[in-house]
Parts: structure tokens; sequence; C-alpha cells
């Protein structure tokens, strides 16, 4: 158990380091702004200047450094995420960003669930037993339609993102089946964030909140959003075997009274 301890700290030692140089090269040219990770929407403005500027010249390695933080995020759980794909929208554009943070959503979290299959199982099944239990039972009973379960899992979260991540490779669910769920599961969330992202960019001043182009364009943000989520609750209604009400609780870290 301690040896796998070992090797994840190993891993996560190796890639902070690389993180870190390979930001340590691109903040060289942005001494004015040292680069971290935004904690807010003001960092966010902050590093998103600093990146637009930089990126003019050297796109290739300010697009390197963002898919570097991404994965390192997604890989090793940390939270933060929804910041970069608000920083992906204001950087690279609504759809360029859609699609870059939906490839990096896909591959930071088979990242995790490959570095949880070879290290954290044991950890995983330990600290949460009652979780992973509960959430083993409800992934057999839907074994038939598994990749419609992740769908609903992703889309109406039971259970934290982070967690699912990590207990994938413990409940039998197949890789493939696993990345392409979090391609479509979350491609709602990353398309509302990354929107976003893109509209502040292109605000100026408090008015420009109002206006009417502003708030058609959240809208239409919010209706597409809704879609494919209506789609698969339908579907669930159906075909699969849900307790929401009686297990949502339980898997997000909450007791009833």
């Amino acid at each position: 158990m301690w040896r796998r301890l070992a090797g994840l700290l190993l891993v996560f030692a190796a890639a902070t380091a690389a993180l870190w140089l390979l930001s340590a090269r691109l903040s060289a040219g942005q001494a004015r702004r040292p680069l971290r990770f935004p904690s807010d929407l003001e960092e966010l403005r902050e590093l998103a200047e600093a990146l637009r500027d930089y990126e003019r010249q050297h796109r290739g390695a300010a697009l390197a450094l963002f898919c570097a933080a991404y994965l390192y995020k997604q890989s090793f759980a940390i939270p933060g995420s929804s910041l970069l794909n608000v920083l992906a929208g204001a950087l690279f554009g609504p759809w360029t960003g859609l699609v870059l943070c939906s490839a990096l959503t896909s591959v930071g979290a088979t990242f995790c669930y490959l570095l949880s299959g070879a290290f954290g199982k044991q950890f995983v099944v330990y600290y949460f037993p009652d979780k992973v239990a509960l959430l083993q039972r409800k992934v057999e009973e839907n074994r038939s339609c598994l990749f419609f379960f992740l769908l609903f899992l992703r889309l109406f979260p039971m259970t934290p993102n982070w967690f699912l991540n990590l207990s994938a490779p413990i409940l039998n669910i197949p890789v493939s089946q696993f990345f392409f769920s979090v391609l479509i599961g979350l491609t709602p969330y990353n398309f509302i964030c990354v929107q976003t992202g893109a509209i502040l960019s292109q605000i100026t001043s408090l008015d420009a909140i109002f206006s009417w182009d502003t708030l058609l364009k959240l809208l239409a943000m919010a209706v597409a959003a809704l879609i494919p989520g209506t789609l698969i609750k339908t579907y669930s209604k159906k075909h699969l075997k849900l307790d929401e009400d009686k297990h949502a609780q339980l898997l997000n870290g909450k007791k009833s009274l």
C-alpha cells in the first residue's frame, strides 16, 4: 500500500516539476505578471490578459501551458477546472475553447482513472467504503445500459466528478466507455463555462452585461445546455434503475437528519 503511495507521490512530483518548468519559461517573457492558477475572476482576467499578450507572439507555447495546466488539474483531481474553462473561452474563443476543453477534460479524467487504477484503488476503498459500495451496486444494477448510466451521472451528478474518476477502475468500468461518457456528458458544462469566458472577455463595462446582445447569448447558452440533460433524463426514467433522492446525499457526503 505504501509503495503505491510512494509511486503516486513520485508521479505527482514529476508532473509538478514539469509544469513549473513550462510556466517558468513562459513567465520569463511576462515578468510583470507571475503565472499561477486563478482563484477568482479578477485573477482570471489578469491571467487571460497576460496569456493573450504572449499568445500573439508564441501561440504554441501558450497553448502548451494551458493544456499542461488543465491536464495536471484533471489528472490529480485538483479543483478549479471550471475557471480554466472560462479562461479558454476568453483566450481561444467560444468554439475552439469548447473543443479544447472537452478533449482535455476527457483525457485528463482518463489519466485520473489510470492513476487511480495503478496507485489509488486501496486508498479510495479504505477512505470511502460506503460510497464505493453504493456506487458499485448502482453500476451493477445498470450494467446492461452502463454508458447511459455514466452519462446520467455526469449530467445529473449523484456523486462529484472527481470521485467518479477515482472510483471508476474499482467499479470495473471499461476505459473506453469512461472516456466517451466524460467527453459527451461534460460537454454542456464545458459549453456554459467557455461561453461565459468568451462573453466576459468582450464586456468592458457593467452596462454591457445588460445589453440585448449579451442577454440573448446567455439565454441561447442556457437553452442549448439544457437539451442533452433533458434527453438523458427522459431516457433514464424509462431504462435506468435510479433512486436519486435516497442515495444522492450519501454519495455527495451528506446524511439526512
